[in-house]
């Protein structure tokens, strides 16, 4: 690497370090159906259909997934919409 390639990865590093992202956790539960739950990820946190269902397998087996990562301001809007719907959901 040369000096310039090291002080732009070194800044891109600290760049990292400063935004720490969060994460919206959603819990598997034993009422809402695959369907409801693929649609809330597909509507509040803007997934494929393809993402939405993977999601919500992982969930259903797993008993949580990652669905959405980002600033915490960002993710506080979506979390309460996908509480509002009756999902289980918490921002780490």
């Amino acid at each position: 690497m040369t000096n310039n390639q090291e002080q732009y990865q070194e800044e891109l590093d600290v760049a990292t370090v400063a935004i720490k992202e969060h994460e919206i956790i959603l819990f598997n539960d034993d009422v809402n159906t695959f369907d409801f739950v693929i649609d809330s990820l597909i509507e509040i946190c803007e997934h494929s259909p393809e993402q939405a269902e993977q999601c919500t397998i992982l969930v259903h087996y797993k008993g949580k997934c990652g669905v959405k990562s980002g600033e915490y301001q960002e993710l506080v809007s979506k979390c309460n919409k996908l509480l509002s719907r009756g999902l289980s959901a918490e921002i780490c």
